[in-house]
């Protein structure tokens, strides 16, 4: 197996670092947001952004979010950045009892065919993914049904605006740029959705990735780490030792 260049490394990595890190703070985010609006909700009868007022001691008229909106864009970014991880690593579910009973030769052959199919889907998602959220950003979706043939004209949607969520100060750079200097009210749509062409195109990088370790031998299908039997083969282990 040729060795990876250190562009592809270096490229791989960012993307490995890129994920895992948004992974974690997300995380974090929603177990404290829903945490303190919980505590703060029920037992002080309160709002959490006044709660954290109190705390940090600085008044935030401009940051009174919605918790519940909050960490609905926050899990939709974790299961989208997820998904991509997941294939990175090999964590996504898979059956391969028809691989098992091939040669492989075969086995080989099945799993570049899988592949293929992975790719090509998550190209389609990415094509729908940008189509659904540039018009949200004032830029234009792709022209032609299956494969992007160009730009088509989208109508403007860059003015539309989440529920709940109150325009922060320090995002207000943007409103010249995609709101012909309009003040937005809420944060724009954009903000939330860009995780749609984002993650496919993680996604699509991710099925890429594992194409290439089947064509060059390096792994012989998409199939996962057998996670239920690893388990039971630990704890069989574990009855041994006792």
């Amino acid at each position: 197996m040729s060795e990876k260049s250190p562009n592809t490394s270096l490229i791989g990595g960012f993307i490995d670092e890129l994920e895992e890190t948004f992974i974690a703070i997300i995380l974090g985010a929603m177990t404290l947001i829903t945490f303190v609006n919980v505590i703060v909700r029920y037992v002080f009868n309160s709002s959490w952004w006044r709660s954290f007022e109190g705390v940090i001691g600085i008044e935030m008229p401009r940051s009174m979010i919605s918790a519940l909106e909050l960490t609905s864009f926050l899990f939709a970014w974790l299961v989208l950045f997820g998904i991509s991880y997941a294939v990175k690593k090999t964590a996504n579910l898979g059956v391969d009892v028809v691989l098992n009973m091939v040669s492989p030769t075969a086995r080989r052959v099945l799993g570049l065919t899988a592949a293929a199919i992975c790719v090509a889907y998550a190209f389609l998602l990415l094509k729908g993914s940008w189509d659904y959220w540039a018009p949200f950003a004032g830029f234009d979706a792709t022209s032609g049904r299956w494969f992007p043939t160009g730009f088509a004209n989208s109508r403007d949607q860059a003015w539309y605006e989440v529920g709940d969520i109150i325009m922060p100060d320090w995002l207000r750079f943007i409103e010249p740029i995609f709101n012909q200097g309009e003040a937005y009210e809420k944060i724009p749509r954009f903000i939330p959705y860009v995780i749609l062409p984002v993650g496919a195109a993680l996604l699509l990088y991710r099925f890429l990735q594992a194409t290439w370790k089947i064509w060059t031998g390096a792994e012989d299908s998409l199939i996962v780490s057998h996670e239920a039997e690893d388990a039971v083969d630990d704890v069989a282990h574990l009855n041994k030792e006792d």
